[in-house]
């Protein structure tokens, strides 16, 4: 239904699988069910809060009770939002996640260098360089990543 409504999507299927597409830092949005394998939505929130991605995370679960809402927003989520619902209902959350979130943000920027994010472009001073897909996708994941380490 997302890709329906002009979404790019990625899909796993497991929470261990959530968290390495997480840490990417590629994406703008992370939907999560709470019951996955391997972890669940609430670890894989807590995880990814805790290694410091700011991803907006939409939870979504058939647990509507009030004690799995608080888990979930205290594990990390941005909303928690509840099955059966209707498909306005999600499109809403999304686009409101996305625009808080800053979808609009056009450049990122580490000191005196700019990634621009509409180009694929890398600017310092007076140069610049077209960048590949794959090194404008390692760039903007260490932009994201600011003055933390990050692994190989």
């Amino acid at each position: 239904m997302l890709r329906e409504k002009g979404f790019e999507t990625d899909i796993a299927l497991d929470g261990e699988t959530w968290l390495e597409y997480a840490e990417l830092g590629v994406y703008d949005l992370l939907i999560l069910d709470v019951l996955m394998p391997k972890l669940n939505g609430y670890e894989v929130a807590r995880r990814v809060r805790a290694r410091h991605v700011n991803t907006p995370i939409l939870m979504l679960t058939a647990k509507s009770a009030l004690e799995g809402r608080v888990t979930g927003l205290d594990a990390g989520a941005d909303y928690y939002l509840t099955k059966p619902f209707d498909v306005r209902e999600l499109l809403a959350c999304v686009n409101a996640l996305l625009r808080r979130q800053g979808g609009q943000v056009e450049e990122l920027r580490f000191g005196n260098t700019i990634l621009d994010l509409s180009s694929a472009t890398l600017v310092c001073g007076k140069e610049s360089v077209r960048l590949s897909a794959r090194e404008f996708d390692i760039l903007r994941y260490l932009f994201g990543a600011g003055k933390k380490n990050v692994s190989k």
